[in-house]
């Protein structure tokens, strides 16, 4: 039971790191949510931030109250979102509280009034929905691509090639489709705004932590329906995402971080073994150099606006992991079933 006597229905964990002043207004964002469902705990996880973000946090709820609801989770190192994250999945379900449901949620997100009543009701309608997730949008309400299909080397080639006529063939492989305006299944959604029913846990695990940022979600997703969980797509729960923010990245151009590639490498070696991360690169290779191609000959083509040195880096990336014995290693003992 909560420390109000009721029994926890929901428990949202804030994965917090050097972003104190979005995580607070996130918190902020729940507090008619948390009134509507009663029982409903929040967690804010900071991941070793190291620069005061405790204290900022704990001043934000200090103003809102020092409401019952709400706590700090200050860990001794910053090992990534799946282990934030599991680290308050972990103390919640050894509570005696036994909450029904968990919300994770990214720190640079504004949830919008009745989302996540939308959430648990859509859950408690649908026994075999295990995650489900919300509608991302910008704050004018552009909405973003959420629910999305997985990941196999012929996504590579769409997602390489970008172009029309291509993608029209590939369109069952693309990894984000059109989006959609009714609730529906979908293979994985964004982990910045999804809710997993505690039962998932019990059977799939928690997350991976082997991926520090990245791919932990498609990971988990595609756990849950090999369980025979289901993934939906609930847009009647809308919930702003400034996108980057918490991650600090503040141009498409700018080189992306290595954690990214080796996630990429990971879920491929997990889901499709050592030839299928091979396939995927060499479909990837494929198409952006079709891509190329089409550019030389002036022919239509998608703007170019991969991070600096992506090619570079996802193939060098592979190809080391792959000479020093690594993804073999991953690829056998660790292949998702």
């Amino acid at each position: 039971m909560s420390e109000r006597g009721e029994r926890v229905g929901v428990v949202v964990v804030i994965v917090n790191y050097r972003t104190a002043d979005l995580a607070g207004e996130c918190v902020r964002s729940l507090e008619g949510e948390v009134a509507a469902l009663p029982g409903t705990r929040v967690v804010v996880v900071d991941n070793a931030s190291g620069n005061g973000s405790v204290g900022k946090i704990q001043k934000t709820l200090n103003q809102m109250g020092g409401p019952d609801w709400a706590a700090i989770m200050p860990l001794n190192r910053n090992g990534g979102f799946a282990f934030g994250n599991n680290a308050a999945v972990r103390q919640a379900m050894s509570d005696p509280a036994d909450p029904e449901f968990f919300l994770l949620l990214n720190p640079d997100t504004v949830v919008r009034a009745g989302a996540l009543t939308a959430l648990v009701d859509f859950m408690r309608t649908h026994p075999r929905a295990g995650i489900a997730g919300s509608r991302l949008e910008d704050p004018d309400g552009t909405p973003h691509c959420t629910a999305h299909r997985r990941f196999t080397p012929l996504s590579e080639l769409d997602g390489g090639a970008r172009l029309g006529l291509l993608s029209r063939l590939l369109r069952r492989h693309a990894v984000s489709p059109p989006i959609r305006d009714q609730a529906h299944p979908c293979d994985w959604v964004s982990g910045a705004a999804m809710i997993v029913r505690r039962n998932v846990f019990e059977t799939v695990g928690l997350l991976d932590e082997n991926y520090f940022l990245y791919f932990d979600e498609v990971d988990f997703c595609y756990r849950a329906k090999q369980h025979d969980w289901q993934v939906w797509y609930l847009p009647q729960s809308r919930i702003v995402h400034l996108e980057g923010s918490a991650t600090q990245i503040r141009s498409t151009h700018a080189r992306r971080q290595p954690y990214w590639y080796a996630s990429r490498r990971r879920f491929f070696l997990k889901a499709y073994g050592l030839t299928g991360l091979i396939a995927a690169d060499a479909m990837w290779l494929t198409g952006r150099l079709a891509l190329a191609l089409c550019r030389l000959c002036r022919l239509s083509g998608s703007r170019n606006d991969d991070p600096a040195w992506f090619t570079f880096d996802l193939i060098w990336g592979d190809t080391k992991s792959i000479l020093s014995g690594q993804a073999v290693h991953i690829g056998r003992r660790e292949k998702l079933r």
